[in-house]
């Protein structure tokens, strides 16, 4: 069976799993029966407990699914905390459904899965140890990889039905009130745990910051929690933007951050009102500077802006460069102050952001979003989960949510190291050429040939060549060399859902 992106998919798990093959970006007019939200009812103190391993004992059982958030990012300690009470209770067969993987989880995952603890993930993403693990065969079952919007999509669906969702946080009362911008370990949005607390059966609240009652602003309430619990440290906040935030001095990446600036700005979106999602990474930071030079020139100010947000962000809001920030999660310390002390700084769940199937999701009013690839294909497919060596190496987040925006830029360099990364065919297809229209490389760019209003509006870009995608390709073909193909074995190890819940590739076992 091949889906419409022309990949080969399993037939048996397509009918295991009840999937339909992915045909389209056009999500249409959806009509369905949304999961009605779990509210238990708990009653004075008897939320509150000093020990993890009590509440655990008392919630998880054989077979439950569980989910975790990745707001703390590398310095996460409550997945660890957790996963090392489950397998020591001896539980089996679980369902790990987190936002994502981060590095800081892979050890206890690993154990996990050794000792039959977790017998199924479903995630955004997965990196290092654990995505080499799972890339060998190590887990029996598929992963399931969705975006940040796809996962909303698949809890309000039901298709994820969590059993008790553990969140930390880094403040709460006793009876549940927390947020994310206050105390030691503060990381700002909790726009994704936001999804659980209003979705799972039993809701765990994990804290070393117990306030007095009542904790406001609110975000998450004591309405949807069930056991607030205190711990000694629930993350290292120091980590949370770990790489993510830093200023490139790479000359490659600020001449890539120069052209997409370019792109920007002599595009028919670079206009008063406009909005736009630019990421973290040091070449989205780049573009962020240099976008800001040109709105202060053109006297043009932004709408909103979107996503995962960092302090340069959060700068053109307080410059008044930027009307409002609709925030989903935060990568750095300065932008999860900024949501405490600025009312434009509006907190959103990942439904708000980027469920496709909502009654009006935020990503579907972007006019300009800025991505980033592993690899991109010469029919502008794009690779954002698996190594050139078929390895799982990363992760969807919101790349298939953004890239419905009107202009979809993504910024690669042409080749790392030894390594194209503008190839013949992508090794996975994450998000789809039909929603990607201009690529910029260090050394020029390339546009989707059905924009052909684009290509008028770039013809003469002053410093920035414009190639075809396939003079692109082989530019980084002549310079690398063409690399032997990798070697697969049949069995899949990942199904790459697209937003709408259809399968838009396979990751086989290397």
């Amino acid at each position: 069976m091949k889906n419409k992106v022309n990949r080969e998919l399993p037939e048996n798990l397509m009918e295991k799993y009840h999937y339909k093959p992915y045909e389209s970006t056009e999500i249409g007019n959806i009509s369905y029966q949304r999961t009605a939200s779990q509210v238990k009812v708990s009653t004075g103190d008897d939320k509150y407990s000093e020990s993890l391993a009590d509440v655990v004992k008392k919630t998880v059982k054989d077979g439950m699914t569980i989910s975790f958030h990745h707001h703390f990012r590398n310095g996460d300690y409550v997945v660890n905390q957790v996963m090392r009470l489950i397998i020591d209770n001896g539980i089996k067969n679980l369902t790990i459904a987190p936002s994502s993987l981060t590095g800081a989880m892979n050890d206890v995952m690993i154990e996990a899965i050794q000792k039959g603890t977790v017998s199924n993930i479903t995630s955004s993403g997965m990196r290092g140890s654990l995505g080499e693990f799972v890339s060998h065969g190590g887990l029996k079952d598929p992963v399931i990889f969705r975006s940040h919007g796809g996962r909303a999509r698949a809890i309000e669906e039901g298709k994820i039905k969590i059993d008790v969702a553990f969140l930390g946080v880094p403040n709460s009362d006793k009876l549940g009130n927390s947020n994310g911008m206050k105390g030691k370990a503060v990381f700002g949005s909790l726009g994704y745990a936001l999804m659980d607390a209003n979705y799972a059966d039993q809701v765990v609240l994990l804290t070393d910051n117990v306030v007095p009652y009542p904790n406001t602003p609110a975000s998450i309430k004591q309405t949807q929690v069930d056991y607030v619990v205190k711990v000694d440290e629930v993350g290292d906040p120091d980590k949370i933007g770990s790489g993510a935030t830093r200023f490139t001095k790479d000359p490659k990446e600020l001449k890539i951050a120069q052209s997409v600036n370019q792109v920007i700005v002599n595009s028919p979106y670079f206009k008063d009102g406009f909005s736009f999602q630019t990421g973290s990474g040091g070449a989205a930071l780049a573009v962020t500077r240099y976008l800001r030079e040109k709105m202060i020139e053109k006297n043009i100010k932004a709408s909103f802006a979107l996503g995962g947000i960092t302090k340069p962000t959060t700068d053109l809001l307080e410059e008044g460069l930027v009307g409002r920030i609709m925030d989903v999660q935060d990568f750095d310390k300065g932008a999860a102050q900024s949501m405490h002390k600025n009312e434009m700084h509006q907190e959103i769940d990942a439904s708000w952001y980027a469920d496709p199937f909502n009654k009006g999701a935020m990503v579907d009013q972007l006019d300009v979003a800025i991505l980033s690839a592993l690899e991109i294909d010469t029919n502008f497919n794009v690779n954002v989960t698996s190594g050139s060596d078929g390895v799982i190496r990363g992760a969807i987040g919101g790349h298939q949510d953004a890239a419905g925006a009107k202009l979809t830029i993504i910024s690669a360099p042409l080749t790392r190291g030894r390594l194209a990364t503008v190839v013949p065919e992508v090794t996975t297809v994450v998000t789809p050429g039909s929603s990607i229209d201009v690529l910029v490389t260090e050394y020029g760019i390339a546009i989707n040939p059905a924009r052909k209003d684009l290509q008028e509006a770039f013809n003469n870009l002053p410093g920035v060549p414009v190639y075809t995608i396939e003079e692109l390709q082989q530019k980084a073909e002549k310079i690398v060399g063409t690399p032997k193909p990798i070697e697969f074995k049949d069995r899949p190890v990942a199904l790459i859902e697209y937003r709408d819940g259809s399968i838009i590739d396979t990751i086989k076992e290397v």
